[in-house]
């Protein structure tokens, strides 16, 4: 599996455990420090990463493999940790049958290619449409590029800094208008977080970010803490 999907963020994890998350990082940290001597095994629990807030900070934060997640619940007891253990089984037990039913071997040579052919016109055309809707399904499922990620991470900070510089405007006003940029590529994705865009709207995402203006409603919010700011 790729990287991304056999991980959970450790933003999920707190909010799967209902804990903020600087409480998450401190606890993977401790433990993380318990493991120092053994830094092979710790890479396979814990893999450092950042991800951008709603005003556009990039901040740190993990990502955690199946084995991590059954260290991390062991520090936990009563039924916060029977409901942690039973989320990120459901998680990965559906990540691991969505990636072992797209594991589909394609043709790579021309005698395959005439015997999927020769299948083909025996009768198994419903083999052939079957291939075809699971390559599909798995184009349109695939994740953001860490390069595509970058892009879009790109493009926010420099839309936002274009427009308090052409307006004036203070580091408050910015934190403003990245909540509401990032809340409009959230809401036109479907996703909770950048790393969760699929390939597939990499294009769509970077109209959005070209054409976003910010709302009436922001606009307003900044217009009144400029006032707050005058009086």
């Amino acid at each position: 599996m790729d990287q991304l999907e056999k991980t959970i963020t450790s933003l999920e994890v707190a909010e799967m455990v209902g804990k903020q998350h600087k409480e998450v990082l401190r606890d993977i940290r401790r433990i993380a420090e318990q493991l120092a001597e053994r830094k092979n095994a710790l890479s396979e629990l814990f893999i450092e990463s950042t991800y951008e807030d709603s005003t556009g900070r990039e901040l740190p934060c993990y990502l955690l493999t199946k084995k991590g997640c059954e260290l991390f619940s062991t520090r936990m007891t009563g039924t916060k940790g029977t409901q942690f253990a039973l989320a990120y089984i459901e998680r990965f037990n559906a990540m691991e049958k969505h990636i072992n039913d797209k594991q589909i071997k394609l043709p790579d040579s021309p005698r395959e290619i005439l015997k999927l052919m020769f299948e083909y016109q025996e009768g198994t055309a419903e083999r052939v449409d079957v291939i075809e809707d699971d390559l599909n399904d798995l184009k349109n499922n695939q994740l953001l590029t860490e390069p595509d990620y970058r892009t879009i991470s790109s493009m926010v900070r420099n839309k936002v800094r274009i427009l308090c510089s052409q307006q004036h405007l203070n580091n408050k006003a910015k934190a403003e208008l990245f909540k509401d940029l990032n809340g409009g590529i959230k809401r036109i994705t479907g996703v909770v977080a950048r790393n969760r865009i699929k390939a597939k709207q990499f294009d769509e995402v970077i109209e959005f970010i070209n054409n976003w203006i910010p709302s009436t409603a922001t606009m307003t919010i900044i217009k009144q803490m400029e006032l707050i700011k005058d009086e």
